[in-house]
């Protein structure tokens, strides 16, 4: 079924990534999502496009792009009164308001929780931001590089000790799970007013986000006191699972298995890998003795995988039972056949950016692969198209032109 959310309408009030995706998943699942920009300035993602974050073939935005598809644009300045006016003419028929402006911002542009709920009680109010609405650097900004990356442990956790420096993670990738914790919560406040009549505010913080990613690691913490914490470090040379460790391919490439229950799985890798003999090796017979034994397996492993490329490994691996990947690059994603053929890349049609492809928000529903509604739109849009929509004359749109108000 798609369109889910078909008649619910979205009013964003939001830049850069975390929020804005979560807004761009909503309109892949049907919503009509406004997204509120500066007539002059616009979304201050729109900038990274001057710094180097623009392809190289047909001059697609790709950030603004993934985050932003399926919207349509207005370009309104609410700090001028006029503008403001037809923000609130817009909230009254709207479904959620979705923001990530810090307190101070949301006070002083008249967009807080009061304001909108006075010209509509009814609306689901949508609050992004780096550590919570509460506490004392509530109002404190962050993107996810630091409220999610560095302050909520995942960087600590995914730096090994012996690295000279910390590893950093990839553009959007705390604001792509928080934008989907986002949309997660809109679609529960919806259903909740649908039963109860009442409207929730709704609060994402990145820092929490980070907290629930790291889950186990944030609640083993005070409860397992052992270096290494509850999973403890060892080298890939110790690793206590020797078919739950990583190898490297003839063509220096590498390959991840993952058999958490290895007295299930090892008979049939062995068989499978062309080494029968190691399934009755009474070293390597049962887990204690694999354990005792690993970092000869480990060795022997090595050396197998050493034999072939990652493409005659991926081959012979096909069919095994136990659970392996190969560490794909980003680019290799796009030929894998999987995603193909569940339709996780598709192709939107830029205009004068071309074809390209965007990645699929990660839900589909009674099997259909999503069918993005179109790329990101230019900045101001469809400001014309919305404001006939609510009504707005001709004559009027000039003059709120000429004052400013809107692009």
């Amino acid at each position: 079924m798609q369109g889910v959310m078909n008649g619910v309408k979205v009013l964003e009030v939001a830049q850069w990534w975390f929020v804005p995706a979560a807004g761009a998943v909503l309109a892949d699942w049907g919503a009509d999502v406004i997204k509120i920009e500066h007539p002059v300035m616009g979304d201050g993602q729109r900038g990274l496009a001057a710094v180097g974050f623009k392809s190289t073939e047909g001059n697609v935005d790709f950030m603004m792009q993934q985050s932003n598809r399926g919207k349509r644009s207005v370009g309104l300045d609410i700090a001028h009164p006029d503008g403001l006016a037809l923000l609130y003419e817009m909230a009254k028929q709207c479904d959620v308001f979705l923001t990530n402006f810090l307190p101070d911002a949301r006070q002083r542009l008249k967009i807080d929780v009061e304001d909108i709920r006075k010209v509509n009680p009814d609306i689901i109010y949508v609050r992004g931001s780096g550590q919570g609405p509460k506490g004392p650097q509530a109002g404190k900004g962050g993107y996810d590089a630091t409220s999610f990356w560095s302050r909520g442990g995942v960087a600590h956790s995914l730096t090994p000790p012996d690295l000279a420096n910390p590893v950093m993670q990839r553009a959007a990738f705390g604001d792509s799970i928080g934008a989907m914790t986002v949309a997660g919560g809109i679609a529960a406040a919806l259903f909740g007013r649908e039963r109860t009549g009442e409207a929730s505010v709704v609060d994402v913080s990145l820092l929490n986000t980070a907290m629930w990613v790291l889950g186990p690691d944030v609640v083993a913490s005070p409860l397992v006191k052992k270096e290494g914490g509850f999973i403890p470090r060892f080298s890939r040379k110790q690793a206590p699972n020797p078919v739950g460790n990583s190898y490297k391919t003839k063509d220096d490439r590498w390959l991840l298995l993952m058999m958490l229950q290895p007295d299930k799985h090892f008979a049939d890798f062995c068989h499978k890998v062309g080494h029968p003999e190691w399934a009755t090796d009474e070293r390597f017979a049962a887990a204690p003795e694999r354990f005792q034994n690993r970092e000869a397996l480990i060795g022997m492993l090595d050396e197998m995988f050493a034999e072939h490329t990652l493409a005659e490994w991926t081959e012979k691996l096909a069919d095994i039972e136990g659970p392996w990947a190969p560490m794909q690059s980003v680019a290799e994603i796009h030929d894998d056949v999987q995603v193909i053929a569940n339709g996780y890349l598709p192709d939107v049609d830029g205009a004068d950016k071309g074809h390209f492809k965007l990645v699929a928000s990660p839900v589909q529903f009674d099997e259909e692969p999503l069918e993005l509604r179109g790329p990101s739109p230019e900045m101001g849009q469809n400001t014309e198209e919305v404001l006939l929509e609510m009504g707005v004359e001709w004559d009027a749109i000039a003059e709120l032109k000429e004052a400013g108000a809107i692009n």
